[in-house]
């Protein structure tokens, strides 16, 4: 799946994806308290990588965190800022993100992840390695279940991972985890994951 086919899925349904999901208030309120636990009161700039419609980035600016809303969605932007008229959000890639090495404080990647395909992770976590200061945070959010598998998802095709595996990956990238939240399904959302890892010094 490239990236390319990813962004014009989105293009496609963003006022409706925007209607359902564009607010914090749309968020579970665990994965709020988890996200703002492991990325509020740090110091320095924090990216949310496919911030979408800006929400979650305006929900951690709301907590005091120096939050750069990051997505490959036009429209998704152009809401966000919009919505969110004191906040700061551009387009870019998190394949390629145009920070200095070890500038960021943290990374949320909540959900930005689930359309990759597994050969294509290790690389996407080797660049938040390189972008993020040593003990820097990152979040993680994806579908969880207990084999990597590709499914139907209402955008665009998905992956779901153990979580183990996603530790394992973050390991060998140079993260160490502190956290983690699973969730099962609940009605007609599938079981749910965070993962909450440090960069390893060095």
């Amino acid at each position: 799946m490239k990236l390319a086919q990813v962004r014009q899925a989105y293009t496609s349904v963003a006022e409706l994806y925007i209607k359902l999901f564009g607010t914090s208030q749309q968020v579970h309120a665990d994965d709020l308290a988890f996200i703002g636990r492991h990325l509020a009161g740090r110091p320095g700039t924090v990216l949310d990588l496919g911030c979408g419609p800006g929400h979650i980035t305006g929900y951690l600016r709301s907590l005091g965190v120096d939050a750069t809303g990051i997505d490959m969605v036009p429209e998704f932007i152009a809401h966000a800022q919009a919505a969110h008229p004191g906040g700061r959000y551009q387009l870019g890639s998190m394949e390629n993100l145009t920070v200095a090495h070890h500038s960021i404080a943290g990374i949320l990647a909540w959900y930005s992840l689930i359309h990759l395909p597994p050969q294509d992770l290790d690389g996407v976590l080797a660049e938040f390695r390189r972008a993020m200061a040593p003990t820097g945070t990152l979040v993680l959010g994806l579908f969880d279940g207990d084999e990597v598998a590709a499914f139907d998802h209402k955008v665009v095709t998905a992956y779901r991972w153990p979580v183990d595996e996603i530790s394992e990956r973050l390991t060998r990238a140079g993260f160490t985890e502190v956290e983690r939240l699973q969730r099962p399904s609940e009605g007609a959302h599938r079981p749910h994951a965070a993962i909450a890892a440090v960069a390893t010094e060095g």
